[in-house]
């Protein structure tokens, strides 16, 4: 770690003031008396000293304490570096030390314990307390503090999450994308900072928190919202709030709890008969209390019937990118393995499917321009005699790729298609080439980018409507919900994760399929070229599911609806909601700063 980072992670000793010493005599100050009052005792001549103290300018102290809080005492029980002792002795140099490397190792652990909250481990309630720690790093501290131990819980947490991006490629990818979404997060916890002195801070903190979440999800190069505190909350008590308010009211929850966990605490622990203990316990029993009574939205029932489904995992010859160079032996296994269910449906070993889905890549070869894939796959639909949705790519003679499912008709051959609309940069399309090829060579893997297609695709299937969300795109909340919008009364998740071998990755990414299932109350069919695929309830629940790399159908009965949850209704308006509260926030500490300068340039007490 460079001296910098050190430094913008809270090691630099704040400078004690007069008006922080007058705070700790008389134990009463509020928080407003903490960051505002400090500049108006400077205006009236107590704050000299600070105003004088080494690195301030003569007289500047009092602005310094209220822009930054550099004069307050330190948070959380952890003193200040040169911070007398309370025994009046001066703190030795192993304090001194403690003090000032505890928090970056927190912040870093913090991030770890939240990774370990994630799947394939069902620990969910691990998230609420990585966020406590996380806000005894952040509490009370300067905006560049903030930036830099936010850096440091991101690196804990998306460095071992996101390893599986290094699978095939080397580390280069992994890093810069670990590092990238890191600095994100590095700007969230920049936020809370600043946020984490107001009254009812954890409040504004944890909508500062969706506020990043939201920033990862469309920047850069359309956005990464891979690892939001949602996703891991497939198995939690939370998750009917999914239902309520999508993903950001479910990462709103979780942050909530963990940010009024610590502050809870921290109350209680200075002030054990106050109110304000009990109100800050309010803030962990409220999510609590709203996941609980969204539960009856939570519903599998069949308002439209049911159906019978079909998954086809046909396998690939080898893991890693080089899985691609044998096309026609994954599109071989996925029609051997659909003939074969035509074969057990004929001896009654299974009910005979209304319909049948492919996963994302099943025919890398495109059937409409290369013959013999065509026949292989119309063979196969013929054999199952029922529609089949096909994931393959087409390849036109001019412009970009597609990634493209279409729907095969028995009789009629291809009659529908749709082509995927969030398209993977760096993996599908390849932003940067020249300037990536620097770092690593397999930029060139990608010869010929893929480009997005434009409308939400739900096929009718045997008169169910099934909407095609592919791989990737499970991941943003708007390709989902527009594909419900569209009439989509069962979602499928075609997706190619043979690239990432055995890694964490599929099981991730099979977590938020159920997340999507509860959230929009749909059954969600998830069939994948090598593994896991599964059949997933609209309660969220996994009826079915493979093993990795190995050849298999699922075969499910199914509900069908038709409501929409209020998730579904509302769509990014619980986000936007949680977005004007940051920005108030942030304007409340505006107000409060500029109130500050303003009374030490009048020599007056500012206002609460």
């Amino acid at each position: 770690m460079s001296s910098s980072v050190t430094r913008a992670a809270g090691n630099e000793p704040p400078q004690p003031s007069a008006a922080a010493s007058t705070e700790a005599a008389n134990g009463t100050a509020n928080e407003a008396v903490t960051s505002e009052g400090t500049a108006a005792t400077a205006a009236t001549g107590t704050g000299q000293a600070s105003g004088n103290a080494p690195g301030n300018a003569p007289g500047t102290g009092a602005v310094t304490s209220a822009g930054s809080e550099a004069g307050t005492p330190a948070a959380d029980g952890i003193p200040a570096a040169g911070t007398p002792a309370a025994d009046g002795a001066p703190a030795s140099a192993l304090r001194r030390r403690a003090a000032r490397f505890a928090r970056p190792v927190l912040a870093v652990l913090a991030g770890a314990l939240l990774y370990a909250s994630f799947p394939p481990r069902p620990l969910w309630w691990l998230a609420p307390f990585a966020l406590a720690l996380l806000a005894g790093c952040l509490h009370g501290r300067r905006a560049r503090a903030g930036f830099g131990l936010g850096f440091l819980f991101g690196l804990g947490y998306l460095l071992p999450l996101l390893v599986w991006t290094s699978e095939g490629v080397g580390p280069v990818p992994w890093l810069a994308l670990a590092t990238l979404e890191a600095l994100l997060i590095g700007l969230t916890g920049l936020g809370i900072a600043l946020v984490s002195r107001l009254p009812a801070w954890p409040l504004w903190a944890a909508a500062v928190w969706v506020a990043g979440e939201a920033l990862r999800a469309r920047a850069p190069f359309g956005g990464f919202p891979w690892g939001k505190l949602a996703f891991g909350q497939a198995d939690g008590l939370f998750l009917p709030l999914a239902a309520l308010g999508g993903t950001p009211l479910l990462s709103f929850a979780v942050a909530l709890c963990g940010f009024g966990l610590y502050e809870a605490l921290r109350v209680a622990r200075a002030h054990p008969r106050r109110t304000a203990a009990a109100l800050a316990a309010l803030t962990v029993a409220a999510p609590i209390g709203a996941a609980l009574a969204a539960r009856p939205l939570v519903s599998d029932a069949a308002e439209d019937g049911t159906a019978v489904a079909a998954v086809i995992q046909g396998n690939v010859p080898r893991a890693g990118f080089d899985f691609n160079a044998q096309r026609r032996a994954v599109l071989d296994n996925h029609a051997k393995r659909t003939v074969q269910l035509a074969e057990d449906v004929k001896a009654g070993r299974v009910p005979k499917p209304d319909f049948v889905v492919w996963p994302e890549n099943s025919s890398d070869i495109d059937p409409f321009t290369q013959p013999d894939a065509y026949d292989v796959i119309d063979k196969a639909v013929k054999a199952i005699g029922v529609p089949v949705a096909i994931g393959s790519v087409l390849v036109p003679e001019s412009g970009p790729l597609r990634n493209t499912m279409i729907l095969w008709d028995p009789v009629k051959g291809p009659t529908d298609t749709y082509d995927k609309r969030k398209i993977q940069p760096f993996g599908e399309r390849m932003p940067m080439r020249s300037f990536v090829r620097i770092f690593s060579a397999d930029v060139d893997r990608v010869r010929r980018d893929f480009g997005p297609g434009k409308d939400p695709g739900v096929f009718a299937m045997a008169g169910s409507g099934v909407g095609m969300v592919t791989c990737y795109e499970a991941a943003f909340d708007d390709a989902v919900r527009s594909t419900v919008r569209a009439g989509a009364q069962v979602i499928a998740v075609p997706s190619n994760n043979a690239t990432f071998g055995r890694s964490q990755m599929t099981y991730q990414q099979l977590a938020m399929d159920r997340i999507r299932a509860v959230e929009h109350s749909r059954s969600v069919l998830v069939p994948v070229t090598s593994g896991v695929s599964a059949v997933i309830r609209p309660d969220g629940t996994i009826v079915q599911q493979t093993r990795m790399f190995t050849a298999d159908a699922l075969v499910a009965e199914i509900p069908l609806r038709s409501t929409e949850t209020p998730a579904t209704r509302f769509g990014p308006l619980p986000e936007y909601v949680l977005l004007a509260i940051a920005a108030a926030g942030f304007g409340w500490v505006l107000t409060r700063r500029i109130r500050a300068r303003r009374a030490v340039g009048a020599g007056t007490p500012a206002a609460s």
